[in-house]
């Protein structure tokens, strides 16, 4: 949360995820509901081009350094300056989710990474991130911050069912609008407190506050502007609600209604798995039938 490049850089990592996530995930609960199962990550086919995941990869490490450069470059008071640190070991726990996913698919069931454990770290990872959402940040700024750290919540329950029971759709679909939702409110929270072009009127950028520096805020003229502030971005907060729940239901209407849209289908290891499940599944009745 240190510019605008903080918060477009999260766009970047957390609006592509989701919305692939989103897809991916809806084609293949449509495809077969009864045989529906999270993945940890939806592979494309031939897994290479899964470039998302190696971006992430790769990316992940150079932010996380860019936080300790700014951690160990800052000059103000210690408690904003420490935030840096906390928000640095956070995307490297991010990595750390990273590589387990990795390994996890190509080792396969021969892994000692369990599916679920991935899912259980994963939650615990988004709980870390929400315990530095918001350090060193009050007044204005410190409320939209919450609503940042109440969306990374919602992810890291998400993750923790989906470790418990997989086949939850509904959790997967959550997780999913989750990334979005983070990755759209980051950027919005970016032009907002970061631009002077789309900043709140009658205010300015994000400032520290208090001869010592102890928190950042952003400063309004006067106490109207400081109340329109906060309704203003209460308001954009519910139109990225609306806007975030009319992509993902308008998404899963469209892959409901026109097949040829769905990924997965055609081909995978996806659409294998759920049909091979259904096949076994035939193949018992048959069985029992007999």
């Amino acid at each position: 949360m240190a510019s605008l490049a903080t918060h477009l850089s999260g766009f970047i990592l957390f609006f592509p995820v989701g919305l692939r996530r989103l897809l991916a995930s809806s084609s293949l609960y449509l495809h077969n509901p009864s045989h529906f199962r999270s993945k940890l990550w939806y592979f494309s086919y031939p897994k290479w081009k899964t470039l998302d995941l190696y971006a992430l990869l790769i990316a992940l490490p150079i932010f996380s350094f860019a936080e300790s450069f700014l951690f160990f470059s800052f000059s103000g008071h210690p408690t904003y300056k420490f935030s840096f640190f906390q928000q640095s070991l956070a995307i490297l726990a991010f990595w750390v989710l990273t590589i387990l996913i990795i390994v996890r698919e190509h080792v396969g069931t021969a892994s000692f990474v369990d599916e679920s454990f991935v899912f259980l770290f994963g939650g615990v990872v988004f709980l870390v991130e929400y315990s530095v959402i918001g350090k060193g940040v009050s007044g204005i700024a410190g409320s939209v911050y919450g609503f940042l750290g109440g969306l990374t919540l919602v992810c890291a329950c998400a993750c923790i069912y989906l470790a418990v029971k997989p086949s939850a759709f509904f959790a997967d679909f959550l997780l999913s609008s989750g990334l979005v939702f983070k990755g759209t409110w980051l950027l919005q929270v970016g032009f907002s407190f970061y631009t002077d072009v789309f900043g709140l009127k009658g205010c300015g950028k994000v400032t520290f506050l208090g001869p010592q520096k102890e928190s950042i805020d952003v400063q309004c003229d006067l106490d109207e502007d400081s109340l329109r502030a906060v309704a203003l971005m209460q308001f954009l907060f519910t139109v990225h609600v609306i806007g975030v729940m009319v992509l993902a239901i308008g998404m899963f209407g469209v892959l409901a209604g026109n097949r040829n849209l769905r990924c997965g289908e055609a081909r995978g290891p996806l659409l294998d798995e759920v049909e091979s499940a259904s096949f076994q599944m035939r193949a018992h009745q048959e069985l029992e039938i007999e």
